[in-house]
């Protein structure tokens, strides 16, 4: 399958793909092959268990044709809000940090569990130790930092230390996701301070997240902006459609809300490919 003309170059910030303890549709060799036959420019692959920068080192030597990147997720597998863990992926390339997700206190309240799990402010409204170092390690790089699985309030909380902190990139994980809900007030109120990209997730309106509507996607980029929207699809699930499909999908449903071929180029090619600082040629061979 080949993506339309539109979207050739598209780069998508959010795929999982095996190997992972999860089942995966691809594994990241079929992943890039898949997608840069479809006319993709660049996949930045996740896991929820470790860092991918080393399989994305790997992979980009096999798939010459698409930009394959990695970076690390701070779960409990990683050490939590591990500064060492951060050092180390930075070193090797990773193009995101994102804060826990499937460890992170919020997630773990919105799945039903109610005790443990990592949060990132104590009962006085601190940050925890290590964020900080966490945040100068990502400014110092230029690296994007995602804001994961933590709750609306933990994310603003954050978001404020992290352009204190010089951080130039930070990307909101699918504010539409019920468990990361960001009220489209919030929403504007974070992008008018600069710095702050919305992820706006596929995935979010299928049944692996109780099926957002569309339109609620919709009517937050018409409000938050084009500019500061990034089109992933979060897929790679072996019942949900391959990325390279999903990607097609969400372009073409939005599109039926207004959005021009134009727009929608920005927010799957430009913007994604700009907090990558990635080129906008299809064959780039990554180092």
């Amino acid at each position: 399958m080949a993506i339309p003309d539109f979207l050739e170059g598209a780069a998508d910030l959010h795929v999982h793909s095996s190997p992972d303890v999860d089942p995966r549709r691809f594994d990241d060799i079929e992943l890039a092959r898949e997608a840069a036959r479809a006319g993709m420019s660049a996949l930045l692959i996740k896991s929820h268990q470790n860092s991918t920068v080393e399989r994305a080192s790997l992979v980009s030597k096999i798939a010459p044709d698409i930009q394959i990147f990695g970076g690390l997720v701070l779960n409990e597998t990683v050490g939590g809000l591990n500064p060492a863990a951060v050092r180390l992926a930075l070193r090797l390339g990773a193009k995101e940090i994102w804060m826990p997700t499937r460890s992170a206190r919020n997630h773990k309240r919105a799945f039903g569990e109610s005790d443990g799990g990592i949060g990132i402010l104590d009962s006085a409204g601190r940050l925890a130790p290590g964020v900080d170092v966490i945040l100068d390690l990502i400014a110092e790089a230029n690296c994007i930092l995602g804001t994961g699985h933590l709750s609306p309030d933990e994310s603003v909380s954050l978001i404020r230390r992290a352009r204190e902190r010089g951080v130039r990139r930070i990307l909101v994980t699918h504010p539409e996701w019920p468990g990361t809900f960001f009220p489209i007030e919030l929403q504007r109120d974070l992008a008018a301070g600069g710095s702050v990209s919305f992820e706006r997730c596929f995935v979010s309106t299928t049944h692996r997240c109780g099926f957002t509507p569309m339109k609620t996607i919709a009517d937050a980029i018409a409000e938050v902006g084009i500019g500061t929207t990034i089109l992933s699809t979060d897929l790679g699930q072996p019942d949900t459609p391959p990325p390279a499909e999903g990607m097609l999908l969400y372009a073409e449903q939005l599109r039926a809300f207004g959005f021009s071929v134009d727009q929608l180029r920005q927010m799957a090619v430009a913007n994604p490919l700009r907090l990558l600082g990635a080129g906008s040629r299809r064959k780039i061979a990554v180092d």
